[in-house]
């Protein structure tokens, strides 16, 4: 049996789509902070899933409003900063909103970077954090992708008359609030690199960290890290190579499947290493959770389409679906460690044994 902490309060809230939990935990969050005085030091903890967790509706707009935007904007295939630009300019706590509401107490950020670039404006979009960007930026955004029309009337109703200058913008660089306010970074997908680097070797696998800024389109970026590690496998070795990436692609979907990025990855890149021997990958979620599945990745290796075929599975047809999930599924080659309490992005590993390519 648990026992309950006096002066803890743990809150439950949805992800990756902002849910009624999550409303009122920061409702309760916003009640606290209204009590604190300039003698209190508030301390706030971000890490991945953040955005969603943290869910004010900026004033005009409803949860549901929130909840279709979040789904349109993480089927588009956009980047986690230009969602986050979009999600703080919906939002009363994001975009240095927390902050706001914590004057005049002292506040001090700790963070764990889920973003490429650990810009503290886009880690958890930013509600501790001044907000560079504007209403004029978000709708760009939304047009790039062509969203416009499917948006929610309420949501596209405040995007406009926020880039006509109708509506106050979020917290900026240089305002007066930030004069107390401190924000350190804890960790990120390098360092986690650098620990699994340091496993491998210890493994006795030479390793090597290609990137820590893996971006992009899915698909794109297996097949060409597959033409890389066919290109190493080429190449005679007197022992097994780990290569290890780190980073967050991105999914356009455009089928009625179930996946998420990093499953697409791994059927991409298993497309591309048919009948290449001597080539094995992971590629998984650091959180445990790729996409709406309970699955954080996939493995794969030169046999993975064979085997399939075997099964009467095609693997065109799947990526083509953005049906991975399903793919790997029957494979019995999903990667499902569980949650992992900590998200520092995604991770590929992959080993080349060239020993027997020659």
């Amino acid at each position: 049996m648990r026992r309950r902490l006096p002066r803890i309060d743990i809150l439950v809230a949805g992800h990756p789509l902002p849910d009624s939990r999550g409303i009122r935990a920061t409702r309760r969050s916003i009640e606290m902070l209204s009590q604190a005085g300039a003698a209190d030091t508030l301390v706030v903890f971000l890490m991945g899933g953040a955005s969603s967790l943290l869910v004010g509706p900026a004033p005009g707009l409803t949860l549901g409003d929130k909840r279709r935007t979040a789904a349109l904007l993480l089927k588009s295939g956009m980047s986690i900063d230009e969602m986050n630009t979009i999600r703080k300019h919906l939002s009363s706590v994001k975009g240095g909103g927390l902050l706001r509401a914590a004057q005049p107490a002292k506040v001090i950020t700790l963070a764990i970077s889920d973003v490429i670039g650990n810009d503290p404006a886009v880690i958890g979009s930013g509600p501790t954090y001044p907000d560079p960007s504007t209403f004029n930026d978000a709708l760009k955004i939304i047009r790039r992708y062509r969203l416009m029309r499917r948006l929610p009337t309420a949501v596209r109703r405040r995007l406009v008359n926020g880039a006509r200058g109708n509506i106050p913008e979020t917290m900026k660089p240089g305002s007066a609030l930030l004069g107390e306010s401190r924000f350190v970074m804890l960790a990120d997908n390098a360092t986690a690199l650098a620990a699994a680097k340091g496993e491998a070797e210890a493994l006795g696998l030479r390793s090597a960290i290609l990137t820590s800024t893996l971006s992009g389109d899915a698909r794109a970026r297996a097949r060409e890290l597959a033409d890389k590690l066919k290109a190493l496998a080429k190449k005679k070795s007197s022992s097994p190579r780990c290569f290890l990436l780190g980073g967050e692609t991105t999914v356009k979907v455009r089928g009625g499947g179930t996946g998420g990025r990093n499953q697409e990855f791994a059927l991409a890149a298993a497309l591309e290493l048919a009948d290449c021997p001597g080539i094995y990958l992971l590629t998984a979620a650091s959180d445990g959770s790729d996409g709406p599945t309970d699955a954080a990745g996939a493995f794969v290796d030169g046999a993975t389409l064979r085997r399939a075929q075997g099964r009467r599975l095609n693997a065109a047809r799947a990526l083509r679906r953005n049906d991975s999930h399903a793919f790997f599924s029957r494979l019995g080659d999903l990667y499902r460690p569980g949650p992992t309490g900590t998200n520092v992005l995604d991770f590929v590993i992959a080993i080349v044994d060239g020993r027997g390519s020659q």
